[in-house]
């Protein structure tokens, strides 16, 4: 598996490199169906992954968010495969803020076992593979081993999405009472910083895809944290038709009492 981390972590660095090629043009932004926006960019991180899995291990399929209409009949029958975000935070790309990622994991059995998350503007990565825990490596440093924090009801630091904050968002943090910090951020990123010790929890109210969070989930739970639905039960992969999440919660600490706080 550490042969088989860095060579992914290579071909997200090459990923982030084809991205940054578009980002200092004046590039077009297209919709797709769903209406959400593609870019040059999106397609050229897609083509450079695809392409370095499929020299990495011609026999795992890969399932990226630019290639989504692989039908459920086919996907269910994978024990194992690529789940990838080319682009994640394409939004934040368009604003120019830096705040994208490149998202790319390895499921087993509907888990994250790999995962890598590439800022391609900072050259802040974050690795893990389950059971050898969660890492962050920035350009100047070698690796150092993160790990989430513990969770004080007097001091709540939360993370809220850049572009998609909603009301319901707004009601969960206003639960929390007045002694919280809320820190805004495009892309998987709020997942890593839950995992780095530097936010308590992150509540997602609104869609989202599995490529968007599988990377960042294998992270934050080799990190000491865990990804959960409402429910608190951890998300799951490709066990329906729709690659929808359902809302979900990133949280740092696994014996904090979230439960009364998600009344709302």
């Amino acid at each position: 598996m550490s042969e088989l981390l860095t060579s992914v972590i290579d071909i997200a660095s090459l990923a982030a490199e084809r991205i940054l090629e578009v980002y200092e043009t004046d590039f077009a932004v297209q919709d797709k169906a769903d209406k959400s926006p593609l870019t040059a960019a999106d397609m050229a991180a897609h083509n450079t992954i695809c392409a370095g899995l499929a020299d990495l291990t011609p026999a795992i399929p890969i399932l990226s968010e630019e290639s989504a209409s692989i039908p459920y009949e086919t996907r269910r029958q994978w024990r194992q495969y690529w789940l990838v975000d080319p682009l994640d935070g394409t939004r934040e790309f368009i604003k120019r803020n830096g705040e994208f990622t490149v998202n790319i994991a390895l499921i087993k059995e509907h888990r994250p076992i790999l995962g890598v998350v590439y800022a391609p503007v900072t050259k802040h990565c974050y690795f893990a593979t389950t059971g050898q825990g969660a890492y962050k490596q920035t350009p100047s440093n070698i690796a150092d081993r993160i790990q989430s924090k513990t969770t004080s009801a007097d001091n709540f630091i939360i993370a809220g999405s850049r572009s998609h904050a909603t009301a319901q968002q707004a009601r969960f943090i206003e639960s929390l009472g007045k002694n919280i910090k809320l820190v805004t951020i495009g892309s998987s990123l709020k997942i890593c910083l839950v995992a780095e010790g530097k936010i308590d929890i992150y509540p997602r109210f609104g869609p989202t895809s599995e490529w968007d969070t599988a990377a960042a989930h294998c992270i934050v739970d080799e990190a000491g944290g865990m990804l959960t639905d409402t429910t608190l039960k951890p998300l799951s992969y490709n066990r329906k038709e729709s690659l929808l999440n359902p809302d979900f919660l990133v949280i740092a600490d696994q014996k904090f009492n979230w439960e009364k706080y998600l009344r709302i």
